[in-house]
């Protein structure tokens, strides 16, 4: 008899989000699945840990197959120690981030708490998954992902990802009329900060931003892709290497 494959889920909405307990409900008969996420909201934590922090383990939910934990730190320490205390010998099959309350498309990337667990998986040399909903509501609608979230997880199980690749999959919201394999759309963030006065006489600041599409109308992109109603599917690596600038560079004299 085959052994269960090894699911391990976490998120950066907290574990007590929607998005993940959906997510749970769509992949538990695919295997046996730990969950370990924040015991809040770590949204933009990328793929930061805690280096200066003692971190605490939160037995939230057990159920044949299924263990829920939880943890004080970021999404990474979660995988952390998933990894190191709660996944035994077994090593997982899929690690799977999400799912997300709002995309993770375009630069946010390098932002995303979602994304940092799959590129953490992928560091570890786990296929990894990371899954958004461009709806930040927290009772956002996550059943029409249900099949392509299954397909997806299923076809990484059995085929499993390149080396140092993971997915970063993202929905629009509501029904899709199909899906793009694209790259990340080049976009920028401004007026992120909002400088108020407290009422005793100094000022502090917010981090909020608004985001521009840069290329709008390049239909390569995954922005073009959710604006137009497509689910975004975009192969990211760990290498953030330029390799023409590699290239380009080699013959510079740096002594000049």
């Amino acid at each position: 008899m085959m052994p269960q494959k090894l699911i391990l889920i976490s998120n950066d909405d907290g574990f007590q989000a929607k998005g993940v307990n959906s997510l749970i409900d769509m992949v538990r008969d695919m295997g046996d699945v730990i969950v370990c996420a924040p015991d809040g909201p770590r949204s933009g934590y990328a793929t930061a840990f805690s280096a200066t922090e003692y971190l605490r383990l939160r037995l939230r939910r057990e159920e044949d197959g299924l263990q829920v934990w939880s943890c004080n730190g970021t999404p990474v320490d979660c995988l952390k120690l998933a990894l190191s205390q709660l996944c035994g010998n077994r090593k997982p099959d899929i690690i799977i981030g999400g799912i997300n309350h709002g995309d993770n498309a375009s630069v946010n990337v390098h932002y995303s708490g979602t994304m940092g667990i799959a590129l953490e998986g992928c560091m570890k040399y786990i296929p990894s998954v990371a899954f958004s909903l461009c709806d930040f509501s927290e009772d956002a609608d996550f059943e029409p992902l249900r099949p392509l979230v299954r397909s997806i997880t299923g076809r990484v199980l059995r085929d499993g990802l390149p080396l140092g690749v993971c997915l970063n999959v993202n929905f629009p919201k509501g029904e899709f009329r199909g899906v793009r394999v694209c790259r990340m759309a080049r976009g920028t963030w401004y007026d992120e900060c909002v400088k108020q006065t407290h009422p005793r006489g100094y000022d502090y600041y917010w981090m909020v931003g608004k985001y521009r599409n840069d290329e709008p109308e390049d239909d390569t992109t995954d922005n073009w892709a959710l604006r137009n109603g497509y689910v975004a599917i975009t192969p990211t690596q760990v290498d953030v290497t330029h390799y023409e600038a590699l290239n380009m560079m080699a013959d510079w004299d740096w002594l000049q």
